[in-house]
């Protein structure tokens, strides 16, 4: 066993960096369960306590796998972060719940696929604009006093939304999309949540693998990997954004790293209320990610690195135009 240093998301006490389980089940082309358990065991044994799941990863399948990961004793290593809100698990057009019977019946069949009698932190996965945030927060805070969740979450949410679902109950800990290539939540959504204690866990910290330089054209992605149609990686964006991972594999280069470390270390020097949760389903790209959460970075090393990914040359949004629009602003 080793220990990784701890950082706090609200009230909740968390290793510094967690591990994103969806790729083990989606998106990524294929995957192995063995390989997959064997790498959460090993994230738990360096260290790596915040593990994160959702409902909508592989229609309940990834919870299911996580599941099977922690069972036994390995549950009391493990914070358990899942998600709800999806309801199009099973192939039917996007749509978002957030409305108290749904947020409970989701929560219920989250428990029987983790096999668990609670969730550590529970998230709104992205927020229903149907439905007021104090519904769907409430409704949560009923089920922290019913010993079901522990800490609530929000993913993807607005400054408005966020202030309104605090007031409601408080918030741990906001899961958004933060790396060197998508910096929306710095001017207004990072300072907020500071404001109100929330921590911030970043996820796609390495920009869906993008930033380790080792994806330089759409041939390099599997068949079926959801890749192959975000803007980022369409063939004219894609190459002007390999202009970016070219000078961060120089910077990294200087250091004696990866390029893929250099990123996430600079998301892991956001502040001490940040908590990235690079996915991975390989121990050897695992072992990598943690590493870079004790790399040291000096002012000069940060200022570099902010020079080579400019925002404002990242080409291409972030997601599709059916994804961007069910993202709360």
């Amino acid at each position: 066993m080793t220990s990784l240093p701890t950082r706090r998301l609200g009230a909740l006490t968390v290793s510094a960096q967690g591990l994103g389980c969806m790729g083990m089940s989606q998106g990524y082309g294929a995957s192995d369960d063995d390989r997959s358990i064997a790498t959460i065991h090993r994230a738990l044994d360096l260290g790596v306590t915040l593990l994160d799941t959702s409902d909508f990863y592989g229609s309940g399948h990834n919870e299911q796998l996580v599941g099977r990961a922690l069972a036994g004793p390995r549950r009391e290593q493990a914070v358990l972060a899942t998600k709800f809100g999806f309801t199009n698990r099973f192939g039917e057009p996007t749509h978002i719940r957030g409305d108290a019977p749904y947020v409970r019946e989701a929560c219920d069949a989250s428990l029987r696929r983790l096999g668990v009698d609670h969730i550590d932190l529970y998230y709104a996965h992205r927020i229903d604009k149907t439905v007021p945030i104090e519904e769907t927060v409430g409704a949560l805070a009923e089920l922290v006093q019913a010993g079901k969740v522990r800490h609530i979450g929000l993913s993807e949410a607005g400054a408005d939304t966020i202030r309104r679902a605090h007031a409601v109950h408080p918030i741990a800990a906001l899961q958004s999309e933060w790396s060197l290539w998508t910096r929306d939540l710095e001017p207004e959504i990072a300072p907020l949540c500071r404001e109100l204690g929330i921590g911030i866990v970043p996820y796609s910290p390495l920009g869906r693998g993008f930033l380790t330089g080792r994806y330089t054209s759409l041939d390099a992605l599997p068949e079926g990997d959801l890749r192959r149609t975000q803007p980022r990686f369409t063939d004219g964006n894609l190459e002007r954004n390999l202009a970016i991972v070219e000078t961060l594999n120089a910077l990294a280069a200087e250091k004696g790293v990866t390029a893929g470390q250099l990123a996430l270390a600079w998301v892991q020097h956001r502040g001490d209320d940040v908590v990235p949760i690079p996915g991975t389903r390989r121990e050897k790209y695992l072992e990598e990610n943690i590493a870079a959460a004790t790399l040291e970075l000096s002012a000069e090393d940060l200022a570099a690195i902010d020079a080579a990914a400019p925002a404002d040359k990242v080409a291409g949004t972030r997601y599709d135009a059916r994804s961007m629009s069910v993202l709360d602003k």
